[in-house]
């Protein structure tokens, strides 16, 4: 069974920046398009960035130009970089593939934007 662990969150003044990471156990992880997740209190989860896996990349609109989101599968690993933070990006980040089945979701990394 795969499981995921996100790290890298923070607390972070508004412009800033933090690099999420995401380590996969298992197998079978570079077969599958990976995405960022984040939930913000009272909201779902929404997707922020993907990655298929030929490194072709989409973003959510509102972090398109300031999140990068990049993979190394001999790491087993996804990574987001994010940069200009707002207050509006403060959440719990998860990663997981990009479409269902999900793996078992893992703790998440808190990011939290605020001066």
């Amino acid at each position: 069974q795969v499981q995921l662990v996100e790290s890298g969150g923070g607390l972070v003044q508004p412009g800033g920046s933090l690099r999420l990471s995401c380590v996969a156990s298992g197998s079978g992880f570079s077969r599958y398009a990976m995405g960022w997740y984040r939930q913000a209190p009272g909201s779902q989860r929404e997707l922020v960035a993907s990655i298929t896996t030929g490194g072709f990349t989409t973003y959510a609109d509102s972090v398109k130009g300031r999140f990068t989101i990049s993979r190394d599968d001999t790491k087993k690993s996804v990574y987001l970089q994010m940069n200009s933070l707002k207050p509006e990006d403060t959440a719990v980040y998860y990663c997981n593939k990009f479409a269902v089945p999900y793996y078992i979701w893992g703790q998440g990394t808190q990011v939290t934007v605020s001066s």
